[in-house]
């Protein structure tokens, strides 16, 4: 996470809950054991407290005040024959549930001391749980305990310790691990060569016309050149820039200076003559600008912000308004068993390489 302060992120805290790869991992090493009940491991409001150390009403107030993310999350509250099925298996482990100020709870029952534990379990109306990934976001949020903070600790080291041991101990990479990323890369050339012989076919002006276009094309897209590129990911000068894309904004990368080639072409061919560089940027600026690019320009800088953002732990200044949590699905592109590196990859299609070479 790049804010080591979850409880002031509600983005980092769902990044983290999304992670099915690292809540796995939090899984074996937390060791909890709940209530198991249909196929999954509950806590009552009264274990969680207990766990954190804070007194049930604390629990209470944080549920209430962030009951919209904490049910996304998992938390319920159970009622009618759920309730029922819950109190037969473990009515006896949560009498201390019944114990809290009724007024703020969620369990409707008439709190009269002539009653015993069983007579009050038996009016209960409802009763909030937590669910591992609930359990955990109240981990995140909780002000008042230590636990809680230490938790949030352990969470961050076992988060970075994941992406780390997937990326191979280096995220610089971690986009050439989705399924998607050998195709774009394959086809990437092909698009770049055309757009590099229509500057130097259409367009009157040096060799560094090749430098600055490109970079016009990175500022369009994800409004950054190359060298603040570079400086955000650590690069060196070895590195390829368009070998840490995702595939789809290589796809896009691809798809702009493919179509951009086709625009100079034919200005060049109205014209009957090279395009001076202020020709060149007026088009350009009306196929930046142009109303159909706009959807894939937006979608591209979110899921740049957010990829990098929740995988490589890097804030884009010029895209922070669009960084979004990932969901459960972007992050077992990346981090799932279906993720491989490219070297993988390539040894799993080499036949099909030695195929294609052949021809």
């Amino acid at each position: 996470m790049v804010n080591n302060d979850l409880n002031k992120s509600r983005v980092d805290r769902q990044n983290l809950l999304n992670n099915d790869v690292a809540l796995n991992e939090l899984r074996v090493h937390l060791g909890l054991t709940g209530l198991v009940f249909e196929d999954d491991v509950w806590f009552t409001n009264a274990q969680v407290a207990d766990f954190f150390n804070v007194s049930r009403m604390t629990i209470n107030r944080y549920v209430n005040n962030y009951s919209d993310e904490l049910l996304h999350n998992g938390y319920e509250v159970l009622k009618g024959q759920r309730l029922k099925n819950f109190k037969d298996l473990f009515g006896d482990l949560i009498y201390s549930d019944l114990e809290i100020d009724l007024s703020q709870s969620n369990i409707d029952v008439t709190h009269e001391d002539k009653f015993d534990n069983k007579q009050r379990l038996a009016r209960l109306k409802s009763l909030g749980v937590f669910n591992f990934r609930a359990f955990l976001n109240m981990a995140m949020l909780l002000n008042e305990s230590e636990q809680a903070k230490h938790l949030r600790g352990v969470m961050l080291d076992i988060v970075l310790d994941t992406l780390h041991k997937k990326a191979g101990g280096s995220t610089k990479y971690i986009n050439q691990r989705e399924e998607d990323f050998l195709h774009a890369v394959l086809k990437e050339p092909e698009y770049r060569k055309e757009f590099t012989q229509a500057l130097n076919n259409y367009l009157e002006m040096g060799n560094y016309k090749y430098a600055v276009y490109t970079d016009k094309i990175y500022q369009s897209i994800f409004k950054e050149k190359s060298k603040e590129y570079k400086a955000l990911l650590n690069l060196s000068s070895k590195d390829r820039i368009r070998d840490t894309f995702y595939a789809d904004i290589l796809s896009l990368v691809s798809s702009f200076e493919n179509g951009l080639a086709y625009e100079m072409r034919k200005a060049f061919e109205k014209k009957g003559q090279k395009l001076t560089p202020k020709e060149l940027n007026e088009l350009f600026e009306e196929y930046a600008n142009h109303p159909g690019n706009k959807p894939q320009l937006e979608m591209a800088r979110t899921r740049m912000a957010s990829r990098d953002y929740g995988l490589r732990q890097v804030i884009h200044d010029n895209l922070e308004e669009y960084i979004t949590n990932l969901s459960s699905d972007e992050f077992q592109r990346f981090l799932g068993e279906s993720s491989k590196t490219i070297q993988e990859r390539i040894e799993e299609n080499i036949d099909v390489f030695k195929r294609l070479k052949d021809r």
